[in-house]
């Protein structure tokens, strides 16, 4: 059952590997031009997901409650506290004008974790043991694992952890979830999910500052709205 979520996670590890060793023969400069364009991909990628939305209301309601819950428990500060420990235990320390493990650990996690191909990868893995989704994913993950590695550093490695639990747990709770997971839910969860990324695609190129993590709880409210404009 957990096939297609080893190999997802061992896809981001890898990739963030090589995008290290990489990384040590790229200089400032250009360092900094490939996080801008990557940080522009990314940008237009959630922009592309959140634009599928069906229902604007579902998407602005489960936001902005989202918002509320995240930033009442901080859950950026939770993250960015589990990062900085991890970084203390290895012994790692952030150095001016580069980026220190913790950054590197919260981007990869939300990157890698809040898109739609996470959820219905691992239920298809989970209930009907179709990996196919999942492979895709690690594929597309793999590659951008490599140049988030040159530009945030070993930080993205340690989110391969992060997919193995999450993308895990769904995997092993599908049976439960799928019920609740409608196609529409689905839809609608892939496009908050897709307005987090765009979050981290300005954050990378430093237009904006917001603590994306603090929005993570929108998509657990995406299912209520869904259900509750279903009655309407």
């Amino acid at each position: 059952m957990l096939l297609g979520v080893l190999v997802n996670a061992a896809a981001i590890l890898v990739g963030s590997l090589v995008g290290l060793l990489l990384r040590r023969g790229v200089s400032e400069k250009l360092s900094t031009a490939v996080m801008t364009g990557i940080g522009l991909c990314v940008a237009v990628i959630g922009l592309d997901g959140a634009l599928k939305t069906e229902n604007s209301l579902i998407l602005i309601l489960s936001i902005t409650c989202g918002a509320i819950v995240g930033t009442a428990l901080d859950l950026d500060a939770l993250l960015q506290r589990f990062g900085l420990w991890v970084q203390n235990k290895l012994g790692g320390k952030s150095e001016p004008g580069k980026h220190g493990i913790a950054e590197g650990f919260v981007g990869g996690t939300l990157l890698y974790c809040v898109g739609a191909m996470a959820i219905v990868g691992s239920l298809n893995s989970g209930l009907i043991g179709d990996h196919a989704m999942l492979f895709t994913k690690s594929m597309l993950d793999g590659i951008s694992s490599i140049m988030l590695a040159v530009s945030l550093g070993a930080g993205v490695a340690l989110s391969s952890a992060s997919v193995f639990v999450y993308q895990g747990a769904i995997v092993l709770l599908s049976g439960l979830l799928r019920p609740l997971l409608t196609d529409a839910c689905i839809t609608e969860i892939g496009a908050a999910g897709s307005l987090l990324i765009v979050v981290i695609g300005t954050n990378m190129i430093g237009v904006t500052k917001i603590k994306a993590a603090n929005f993570l709880p929108a998509v657990l409210f995406v299912p209520l709205f869904v259900w509750l404009f279903s009655l309407i």
